[in-house]
């Protein structure tokens, strides 16, 4: 019997860049196997499909002339997410989404982390599930909008931390 043709879903694909530093502890290569197994997560959920995201690892400098050139608040933050999506639009079956940028400040993060007594690392895992989120409808302003995203980041942090393949396609 002939093998049915199946059209190969495109992987998902993630930049991690940095900007300042040195950000000693926030090792871009694990920042992009992790958001990999967010966006693998997400994929499987049917949040998203094939999608493509961009992380920028920058010190407090950098995030606080973002934080006050896109949103007027001229101090540091810890994340920023800026979406590419609008509305509900979904790419054409086949096509990678461009989701957006996450900016994470790797000097708010290690601070957060230091002061929640936690490895830098699940912080900035933490910060990147947040910033995900946004970038794919989620947001917090009210009490129940705040629950389902803080459990969702959890879920995403649980995903990203697990041993495994994080290199394989998401």
């Amino acid at each position: 019997m002939p093998r049915r043709s199946r059209r190969a879903e495109p992987p998902s694909i993630v930049r991690v860049t940095t900007r300042g530093g040195p950000h000693e502890g926030a090792h871009p290569r694990t920042m992009e196997r992790r958001a990999l197994k967010m966006l693998r997560h997400l994929r499987e959920q049917g949040e998203i499909g094939a999608a493509e995201l961009s992380v920028a690892l920058v010190d407090d400098a950098c995030i606080r002339e973002l934080n006050r050139d896109f949103r007027g608040k001229d101090r540091p933050t810890d994340v920023l997410a800026f979406a590419m999506r609008e509305g509900e639009a979904m790419p054409d079956e086949g096509e990678v989404e461009l989701l957006g940028d996450v900016v994470i400040s790797v000097d708010t993060a290690r601070g957060q982390a230091r002061a929640r007594s936690r490895p830098l690392l699940e912080e900035l895992t933490m910060l990147l599930g947040h910033g995900l989120l946004h970038l794919i409808g989620y947001d917090h302003a009210t009490k129940a909008e705040e629950r389902v995203m803080v459990g969702k980041t959890r879920e995403l942090e649980a995903v990203a931390a697990r041993r495994g393949r994080g290199h394989a396609r998401a």
